[in-house]
């Protein structure tokens, strides 16, 4: 004849091999919650880093947008001040055209009157 002999753990109501069966799966349970944080964990770095690189790309296009405002000033100030230099150019040549055109009139003058005086000591 055979006897079966099963020890009662006082914390189950099951009997002898149910237990550890309990106590595997309590176990595995506690590997999943431990594999989850981890899981988590790894994610908020992977989020973390893909806003690390975003921050980056947006201050590189800031740096890009600050060098191009830079460039396009330096390039408005120097047509501004070609186009200031091309306008005193232009003002001074034509003060010199006029002082030139009133020296030649008065040189002119100076000349008809020479010869008007020569005129009149011919006819004396």
């Amino acid at each position: 004849m055979y006897i079966k002999i099963q020890f009662v753990n006082p914390e189950s109501t099951k009997i002898g091999g149910d237990i550890g069966e309990e106590e595997e799966e309590e176990e595995e349970e506690e590997e999943e919650e431990v594999d989850q944080v981890e899981e988590d964990q790894e994610e908020e770095e992977e989020v973390d880093q893909v806003e690390e690189d975003q921050e980056k790309e947006d201050q590189e296009v800031d740096q890009v947008e600050e060098d191009q405002e830079k460039e396009d000033q330096e390039e408005n100030q120097e047509e501004d001040q070609e186009e200031d230099q091309e306008e005193n150019q232009e003002e001074n040549q034509e003060e010199n055209q006029e002082e030139d055109q009133e020296e030649d009139q008065e040189e002119d003058q100076e000349e008809d009157q020479e010869e008007e005086d020569q005129e009149g000591n011919w006819n004396y």
